[in-house]
């Protein structure tokens, strides 16, 4: 009778262990989940209004491009970039100037923005990388040096953007012809219907599945351990639902913006380089101990260069990003988006110390802090306040992030 008790308490451990570990792994997702709720009764279901779900992910494309490039130079060795905002401020002003005021096309200037964005990352790559300034050091200074440079493009104005073309290349609504019908001052329709939410929603959805079979046949192919199939299959049904109910809501707005083509773009770009390629490794290896990635045989200093060149073309793009939404740049743009971007990466489980982290992670990172500003903005929390909470998340993350550290020796 002892040895059954004692089996089932052994058990009940075993059970609990697991739960404990996946309650930890998925911490952020939790933490989500539960704000996400929370703020949808606080709003009186407001939070999840067609307009304000289609919004949030708007409102928050340019966190999601930063954190991204951010999340690089973070798993370097916990690193940041400071200049980031500032480089969206000249970028942004001068693709103004350039559209506005000189009359370029608008492809020109998108491609002579990236590429301006492109210069300053190769700039500060230099000296991080291969002259081993400080990065706190070299983006403070770049900081100050593209904030002033952007407001001498702008000539300390406001400068609007007027090209229709190309606004459209970033905050058009996909349409498909034949199949939606949107309403519009030239041509009203009592009840529009948009059907393209759902059926590219589905596509993303047989995409999901088919990869999630595909990666258990390969690691059965190859002999390794995975997880139980209900788990894999279970976690891919799950977030199937929660795409097409996002889908659904927005076919009753407008639709599928193309700033969400490219944001989505840009994250599964960078998840795939930094899961799946053996030089999107080589940023956890520096990271976790460079010493030894070094004498690898691996080029530490080539390394730190990519990833501020690589942030400062993030940058650049989301400087365009913000022109395209905003319709003008100022002086101003782009103030803090860099601790928005910091705070996505920490939040999504970043390690403050470099070494790991995940695009995933700063996606839900970047989606919960998105919540907690449209739902404070919802219920009229001040500008005071919403910095408050927002630090108050970010140092819980880390201090969550450093005491499991701790706990597991790492």
């Amino acid at each position: 009778m002892s040895v059954k008790a004692s089996a089932a308490e052994n058990q009940q451990e075993s059970i609990l262990s697991k739960v404990k570990k996946i309650a930890t792994k998925n911490s952020m997702t939790i933490a989500l989940v539960v704000v996400f709720i929370l703020f949808y009764f606080l709003t009186g279901g407001k939070l999840l209004y067609a307009q304000n779900m289609s919004n949030l992910m708007l409102q928050n494309g340019y966190v999601l491009v930063l954190a991204c490039g951010m999340l690089l130079c973070i798993l370097t060795g916990g690193n940041i970039d400071l200049s980031v905002g500032s480089v969206v401020c000249l970028v942004g002003g001068l693709a103004a100037v350039l559209s506005t005021n000189m009359g370029w096309n608008a492809y020109l200037t998108v491609l002579v923005c990236l590429l301006a964005g492109l210069a300053v990352g190769l700039w500060q790559g230099y000296w991080v990388g291969f002259v081993r300034i400080p990065p706190f050091i070299t983006t403070l200074a770049g900081m100050f040096i593209f904030r002033g440079m952007g407001r001498l493009v702008l000539d300390s104005k406001t400068v609007p953007v007027k090209d229709a073309a190309f606004t459209n290349l970033f905050t058009s609504y996909i349409n498909i012809p034949g199949l939606d019908a949107v309403s519009t001052k030239a041509n009203p329709i009592a009840n529009p219907h948009i059907w393209s939410p759902w059926v590219i929603g589905a596509i993303v959805v047989i995409l999901i599945l088919f990869m999630t079979a595909k990666s258990r046949l390969n690691k059965r192919k190859n002999g390794y351990q995975q997880n139980s199939a209900f788990a894999d299959y279970g976690k891919a049904v799950v977030v199937s639902a929660l795409i097409m109910w996002y889908c659904y809501k927005l076919t009753q707005y407008k639709g599928i913006s193309v700033m969400l083509v490219w944001v989505l773009a840009i994250c599964l770009i960078y998840y795939f380089i930094t899961s799946k390629t053996s030089f999107g490794r080589y940023f956890y290896a520096v990271g976790g101990n460079e010493k030894a990635t070094r004498l690898s045989g691996i080029n530490t200093n080539k390394v730190y260069f990519l990833a501020y060149a690589n942030m400062g073309l993030l940058a650049g793009l989301c400087g365009l990003l913000c022109l395209a939404r905003v319709g003008s740049v100022s002086g101003q743009t782009g103030t803090s988006f860099e601790m928005d971007a910091i705070a996505s990466c920490f939040i999504g489980g970043a390690s403050a110390y470099g070494g790991s982290g995940s695009v995933g992670g700063v996606v839900i990172g970047a989606m919960l802090l998105g919540v907690l500003n449209m739902g404070m903005s919802i219920m009229g929390f001040t500008d005071s306040w919403q910095f408050v909470v927002k630090g108050s998340v970010l140092l819980l993350a880390v201090i969550f992030d450093v005491v499991s550290s701790r706990k597991t020796g790492k």
